[in-house]
């Protein structure tokens, strides 16, 4: 009798392991078969603390002349009331440490805006700052904000970045120092809040 109670405890025990390994087993290859994610820690990805760096560059749209750097792409409907809506611009733009367009070259502005509101002259802007000077050559910046271009002051989020703005967040200001309503050229202070690491 006694014989038999320890051969069935033996039996449930090993059913009991078998079914945990099992269990466990499936669990597993089943993780490794659906999932695609999994997390890093920041060491591995080489981030050090993170840090808040600004800038401040000029960034000149010029629309006329023999070299133009913003080409509109898409023309807006025929109707003269809407104010342009719908009209898309490709930008090619420079960035330079001063307001004159022969200052110093750091960067240059390339995306796209559009005119996205039909009752003021409101941009969806979405435009990548790529710099080629210094440290941060070959780095760049992600913007994508609406830009009400006749307000004062105009903010807009940094969504991204990339080389030693890999995980960038922040946000730009950005100031109209020069509009030509002749030509439609124009130059626009940045102020850039970037927090990276």
């Amino acid at each position: 009798m006694a014989k038999s109670i320890f051969h069935s405890a033996l039996l449930f025990t090993i059913f009991s392991i078998s079914i945990f390994i099992s269990q466990f087993l499936i669990t597993t290859i089943a993780g490794e078969q659906h999932g695609f994610g999994r997390s890093l820690s920041r060491s591995k990805l080489g981030l050090k603390k993170e840090k808040l760096t600004h800038f401040r560059v000029y960034w000149h749209d010029v629309v006329g002349g023999p070299k133009p750097t913003s080409v509109m792409i898409v023309r807006p409907p025929n109707s003269t009331s809407n104010g342009g809506f719908g009209q898309v611009t490709m930008i090619d733009n420079v960035l330079t440490m001063g307001p004159e367009l022969n200052s110093k070259l750091v960067g240059r502005s390339q995306g796209l805006y559009a005119l996205a509101s039909q009752s003021e002259v409101g941009l969806l802007m979405l435009m990548n700052f790529a710099f080629m000077e210094g440290k941060y050559n070959g780095s760049t910046i992600s913007i994508m904000g609406r830009n009400t271009v006749f307000s004062q002051v105009r903010e807009m989020p940094i969504i991204g970045g990339s080389g030693l703005f890999r995980f960038a967040r922040g946000y730009v200001q950005a100031r109209t120092n020069m509009f030509d309503f002749k030509t439609g050229d124009a130059t626009v202070e940045y102020n850039v809040y970037v927090l990276h690491y």
